[in-house]
């Protein structure tokens, strides 16, 4: 009979791993969406998140060395899980932008029009107006038009629409606005290409109603006009859906939005970085039982983020919008349960380097150990394509689908994807990353997630059903689970004795601080001047040069360059003697500071 022991000492740490990861999965992931929802565009998201790993860099080094030298590693781990759950739970009460919805008049002998033409790069989200179209039937709805006008235009006015009042042209101010109520039958809107057509006959003007007709040669008689119509779900279609990028800084909802990412995902940085230091001393002469405790954080994230897509979708039934309260109670609930666990852990602090900053300066005189760290920043560039944006290119793939029943599930599908990407990708690693790492070294492991990143990034470009994502999702094991093994095997080996939570802060500074920031950045220009299937095409051409420049310039060094032993950055046959077979050795997650 096999004998099962649990060691007790333990248990608060995995529950910690289980609940912050499961608190901040409901929220991070879609966090991208919801601020496009908010009426931000791509080029803002992607600057964003090009601050918050800077932020992450800054504070994961920085609040290390606190620990270290002052001792007091559990006092921050709690204090910042507060600074994470409350900043989050904010979020939930910063309003949309304003929109603003402009359209122009079209006046014309047959039928006139006004038209909507979305800029910004953005399209018409045609299900919305098809189901507007098809709930509607003959009914009729009033739109409120207020038109910037020509002196000339008022000769037409007074003529053609028998508007007495403005006949007398030398009476009317130069400023002077048309304002035209305009009844249109739902069935007569009409998406034709780019642009939303509302055909109209006749409209009010100055109480009486007009027909709206204008001569052949009165061609140029369109107006821009702000409409506003008495129906929430025609606004929605003709509203423009993100405010000029030139405009963003100047609104209370944005500083608001940056400030409360900041502080959450400062306090994410710590914990992750503190938390890892934590468990590794807990462990002692153990650490490759790190795995089995940070298997409960990817239990966690990949239960909770299916179950918070699903909830997002239901909680929104019938709603103009994604409502994403309930993520946010998860959030704050969850994590508050994980300061109470957190609260038990028996842990006392007892090394500390005597020279932290000096201890932590000599692992860069290796020149593999540099390149290491190059590379790291390298798969950063494209995790963070796929942590900010993938969503992103999902959910304008569903708009675009003929029929529009793919994008009201779409939230499903997203926690679906998370699952897939946890217990698909990730889990498997935990067992497995030992071993892979002794039989082909670092070296190889980094071509091999560059190869990935490439495949990957180039099928996600040929998408077209964003249902088909699902079998690359299992990828996420090679482009993520076995870099960030390779990454935290590294960390954990090299760091001088005492210099723990300052070393997991650096490893993740580099990665994320670095090329998740500067990968924010350019894939969120990137979106909006190229689209997203262009996006991932780039990147993914990128990865694969960068595959084989990765292997010449390796083979280089194994033939030219002098042979180093250090254990970390080594070739297939150099040391990896402090990896075991069974040795699990993974730390992050797929969706960014999650534990």
């Amino acid at each position: 009979m096999v004998n099962f022991q649990v060691n007790k000492k333990l248990l608060p740490m995995k529950a910690h791993y289980f609940l912050f990861n499961a608190g901040t999965a409901p929220v991070v992931p879609f966090m991208p969406t919801l601020v496009k929802q908010l009426g931000f565009s791509s080029v803002i998201v992607g600057t964003i998140y090009t601050v918050l790993p800077i932020v992450g860099m800054l504070v994961k080094p920085l609040f290390g060395i606190i620990a270290d030298r002052f001792q007091r590693q559990k006092l921050l781990f709690l204090i910042f899980q507060i600074l994470t759950a409350i900043p989050f739970f904010l979020i939930m009460f910063i309003p949309a932008i304003p929109q603003e919805t402009t359209v122009t008049f079209h006046c014309h002998e047959g039928v006139s029009n006004f038209r909507y033409c979305p800029d910004n790069g953005t399209t018409i989200d045609k299900c919305l107006v098809e189901e507007i179209t098809q709930n509607e039937g003959n009914s009729t709805m009033n739109c409120y038009l207020e038109c910037d006008t020509e002196p000339w235009m008022w000769d037409t006015i007074c003529k053609h629409w028998n508007v007495t009042k403005y006949c007398n042209q030398s009476n009317i101010p130069s400023d002077q606005l048309l304002h035209l109520t305009a009844v249109v039958p739902y069935n007569h809107v009409e998406a034709v290409e780019d642009c939303l057509f509302f055909l109209l006959r006749e409209g009010q003007v100055e109480g009486r109603t007009v027909p709206l007709y204008c001569p052949a040669n009165a061609t140029d008689f369109r107006p821009t006009c702000r409409v506003h119509c008495d129906n929430e779900r025609v606004m929605e279609a003709i509203s423009n859906s993100h405010i000029p990028d030139s405009k963003v800084t100047g609104l209370y909802q944005f500083w608001l939005l940056f400030l409360f990412l900041i502080a959450s995902w400062a306090g994410m940085a710590v914990v992750v970085s503190v938390g890892d230091a934590i468990c590794f001393e807990m462990l002692g002469d153990k650490p490759h039982l790190y795995g089995n405790q940070r298997l409960w954080g990817s239990i966690g994230w990949g239960t909770v983020s299916l179950f918070a897509g699903f909830l997002v979708d239901t909680f929104s039934e019938g709603k103009l919008t994604k409502d994403y309260t309930v993520v946010f109670y998860m959030t704050v609930v969850l994590i508050g349960f994980d300061i109470l666990c957190s609260s038990k852990l028996q842990h006392t602090q007892t090394r500390m380097s005597t020279n932290i900053l000096k201890d932590v300066g000599q692992i860069f005189a290796s020149f593999r150990v540099v390149v290491f760290f190059c590379w790291c920043v390298m798969i950063g560039l494209g995790t963070a394509l796929i942590w900010n944006f993938l969503f992103w290119h999902l959910e304008d793939l569903a708009k675009a689908m003929e029929g529009c029943g793919h994008s009201t599930w779409i939230k499903t599908l997203q926690g679906i994807i998370m699952s897939i990407q946890t217990f698909g990708g990730e889990l498997p690693f935990f067992f497995l990353s030992g071993w892979i790492l002794r039989k082909i070294g670092h070296i190889h492991a980094m071509s091999l997630v560059l190869l990935g990143f490439g495949v990957r990034f180039l099928l996600y470009s040929y998408l077209v059903d964003p249902w088909w994502v699902i079998p690359i999702e299992f990828m996420n094991g090679i482009t993520f689970g076995l870099f960030y093994a390779t990454m935290a095997s590294y960390a954990s080996i090299v760091a001088p004795p005492g210099t723990e939570a300052t070393m997991q802060g650096l490893v993740g500074a580099v990665f994320e601080g670095v090329g998740v920031s500067l990968g924010s950045l350019l894939a969120g220009h990137l979106f909006e001047h190229i689209g997203g299937s262009a996006t991932f095409r780039s990147f993914g051409l990128a990865a694969l040069v960068l595959f084989i420049v990765h292997v010449v310039v390796q083979a280089l060094t194994d033939r030219f360059g002098a042979k180093e032993t250090r254990v970390g950055y080594a070739a297939p046959k150099e040391a990896l003697e402090n990896v075991e077979d069974d040795q699990p050795i993974v730390r992050g997650s797929s969706q960014g500071y999650s534990g």
